[in-house]
């Protein structure tokens, strides 16, 4: 058993999500138990800062070197305030915060080898930044810490997302139903799990698999905007009062226009089949104007807008389901901070009828830090050297160990 911390902070830059758990087995017999969960905002300031270098603002190195170390300390803060009144955890996995994200170039996947990739010049590999260096967090909370998960499956080609798809195939599996995953935090991400029951043999009965396959038909990937759009669409037509729709309220007062909609969805990416995966550099506040410019040629107001954007990443997610999928599924498990607006969910339910979409709850696994705890878990596999990413999610030409080890001063132990 492993008593761990996962920390994270998403697209959204909300706070930073901090999760206290125990990790019990593997695979199939993995058990998680969510002993704390919560999370905790950033300073406003810092906040703020965070945003204007994820919209691309130039910053000096002293500065980003001051900005890393910020971001360290509140993600210190965050694993000591979550393990209050706890017994003390024996591992950290942070996540950090991205401030930036560039993929692969899309003409590379995982069956051209890497060596090929990298022998054409115009060719490179993905990169991204995440910021709260893990060696800050370890002295700080004294207690080892994994960070920095994405660089090693970028550097074999991957895109360095999805990388919660493990967790999901390790305890939302299940025997009779392929399931879909789908998280709508800043971004939305899907993971495709195929049933884990073998198909019955002679006996007529079906001979139940001990874990997921990894190497099965698991897909995932990135799916398009989630909250980000909206989030930033309310903040501006509600003069920063609001930093969010709740439940969806205003959107619910607007008609989606289905002609936008239908041609933002005519964009490069949501045809580009996975691997694949973006974030602000593409959906972020460069592309809500150029949405607004031609929502306001229409005359949609503003809750016309906001159920337009909403229309956007309700379509992406389901025409993504109908090209890129084997086979539609039979159940949609829906997790992060879209789960909770209830006119988003209305939207995807009514395109997806009659199949049921309910939420990781029902598989008793947190909506709100499902990806705290996938940290959690990933910086657990890190300890004991299993690989954490699917290559066949990622784009990875093969599977690597993730996240970088840091220990505290030896006199701590």
């Amino acid at each position: 058993m492993t008593r761990a911390v996962g920390l994270i902070s998403g697209t959204s830059v909300d706070g930073i999500d901090a999760v206290l758990v125990e990790l019990t087995g593997l695979g199939r017999n993995l058990e998680i138990q969510l002993l704390a969960g919560e999370t905790y905002p950033y300073p406003e300031g810092l906040r703020q800062q965070i945003l204007r270098v994820c919209g691309g603002e130039a910053i000096s190195c002293a500065d980003l070197a001051a900005l890393d170390d910020a971001i360290a300390l509140v993600f210190a803060e965050a694993a000591l305030r979550i393990q209050q009144g706890q017994e003390p955890a024996e591992l950290i996995g942070s996540h950090g915060q991205t401030v930036f994200h560039r993929p692969p170039p899309t003409r590379y996947s995982s069956a051209i080898p890497l060596n090929d990739r990298l022998s054409d010049p115009s060719g490179t590999l993905g990169y991204s930044l995440q910021l709260g260096r893990g060696a800050v967090i370890a002295q700080t909370t004294g207690i080892p810490t994994v960070s920095n998960f994405r660089v090693a499956d970028l550097a074999v080609g991957g895109q360095g997302a999805p990388l919660v798809s493990i967790l999901d195939a390790y305890v939302l599996s299940h025997p009779d139903y392929n399931r879909c995953i789908q998280n709508i935090g800043g971004i939305g991400n899907v993971t495709y799990l195929p049933r884990t029951a073998s198909p019955s043999g002679t006996s007529g009965k079906r001979a139940i698999a001990p874990k997921p396959n990894l190497d099965s038909d698991i897909l995932g990937w990135d799916t398009g905007p989630g909250n980000t759009l909206l989030d930033l669409a309310v903040q501006q037509f509600s003069e920063g009062i609001k930093t969010y729709d709740h439940n969806g309220q205003w959107a619910a007062q607007g008609q989606p226009c289905i002609e936008l909609v239908e041609r933002w969805l005519q964009q490069d990416f949501f045809h580009q089949p996975p691997p694949k995966s973006t974030g602000r550099e593409h959906f972020g506040l460069d592309y809500l104007q150029q949405c607004l410019v031609e929502a306001e040629a229409l005359d949609l107001k503003p809750a016309d807008i906001l159920a337009t954007l909403t229309e956007l990443t309700v379509a992406a997610i389901v025409q993504s389901y109908y090209r890129f999928l084997p086979r539609l599924p039979d159940q949609i498990l829906l997790c992060g901070g879209g789960c909770h607006n209830l006119y988003l969910r209305q939207r995807l339910e009514m395109l997806l009828y009659p199949i049921p979409v309910l939420t990781t709850a029902a598989a008793n696994l947190d909506v709100n830090f499902k990806e705290a705890i996938a940290f959690a878990l990933l910086a657990d596999l890190r300890i004991q050297n299993i690989p954490g990413n699917l290559p066949q999610v990622t784009g990875a030409s093969t599977a690597v160990l993730l996240g970088e080890v840091h220990y505290p001063r030896i006199s701590d132990f």
